[in-house]
């Protein structure tokens, strides 16, 4: 394609884009509360069960996530004991899906507001994500649509971290004594090295208001992973274009694979990645990120290395 040729489809494709910038009028406020209702109770359902075994000091029960839900339906006060690990979980799905959507805004990108999914069981959440209904036409807008999401639910996420480990417990062999054995990340364990020292992570019960803050780095890691179109996969694609994008993506789906050896869940996301999420929309834009941007870039996959846990859960 000649520059004539390539100046010409970047101004058609602007053209076409600016009827977007204002937002459609959109008539579905009430679903995207109701999402959000519903994924407060279930995440909450979960953060009871967290709270109560903390509070007793004794492992992760799945068996209160029924309890929980009893609860629910008699609106019993001790329900609410679980606000601990659901009111901080939102805040940060909440800051990384904003984060996407006031960048849509600045650069008049069509987007809606966050959709939440609850999970009755699991977290009590599969996340949130907002749709995106117009074209982004160039590599800095890229950048930053899908940069601004994992940046700002870190920053929300790390102070809460460092209070949630600061109120954390030691009880001897309580890792090993439960069903169910959350990974440590990097940052969450230098966390805990400023806290407890050289104390494993065996033995330490993790405050709800820090099993919230391991949730947010769980979904950190999957986002930023450079692969398709996860935020990931938009930084690589507008700091290094297409032809990296694609050799990329097919390196950290080798490198899924791997992991899965350790953890075989990592396989269903190799598979997904490699048949379902390798592609991303072409953007028709050479100039190359500034500096500034391309730091930032570098900050993100720092944070994927300090927020990845290469086994997130263990069920005995």
């Amino acid at each position: 394609m000649s520059d004539t040729q390539f100046a010409g489809r970047l101004a058609s494709l602007r053209a076409y884009s600016e009827p977007f910038g204002a937002s459609r009028p959109y008539r579905r406020w009430w679903l995207h509360v109701l999402l959000l209702v519903l994924t407060l109770l279930t995440t909450t359902v979960f953060g009871f069960a967290v709270a109560n075994c903390f509070l007793a000091r004794r492992p992760f029960d799945p068996d209160l996530l029924v309890v929980g839900y009893i609860r629910l339906g008699h609106l019993d006060r001790s329900f609410w004991t679980g606000l601990a690990f659901s009111g901080p979980l939102l805040l940060i799905l909440l800051a990384h899906e904003l984060g996407h959507y006031l960048a849509c805004r600045i650069w008049r990108v069509d987007a809606t507001l966050p959709y939440f999914l609850p999970s009755p069981t699991l977290l009590g959440t599969f996340g949130a994500f907002i749709r995106i209904r117009s074209p982004i036409y160039s590599r800095k807008s890229l950048f930053d649509i899908g940069a601004s999401g994992p940046l700002a639910g870190f920053a929300v996420l790390l102070p809460l971290l460092f209070v949630g480990v600061s109120k954390s417990w030691i009880v001897p062999n309580i890792a090993l004594r439960s069903p169910i054995w959350f990974g440590t990340p990097l940052i969450m364990r230098l966390a805990e090295r400023l806290r407890f020292g050289s104390i494993s992570p065996a033995h330490i019960a993790l405050h709800p208001l820090a099993v919230a803050s391991w949730a947010g780095l769980l979904a950190t890691a999957i986002n930023l992973l450079p692969v398709g179109q996860l935020d990931g996969g938009h930084i690589v694609y507008a700091a290094f274009g297409a032809r990296w994008h694609r050799r990329l993506s097919l390196m950290f789906i080798g490198i899924l694979v791997a992991m899965g050896f350790f953890y075989w869940p990592w396989w269903v996301w190799a598979v997904a990645m490699f048949f379902l999420g390798r592609r991303h929309p072409l953007v028709y834009d050479r100039t190359p990120l500034p500096r500034r941007r391309m730091v930032l870039a570098a900050l993100a996959f720092v944070l994927l290395v300090f927020s990845i846990s290469i086994v997130p859960v263990s069920i005995k």
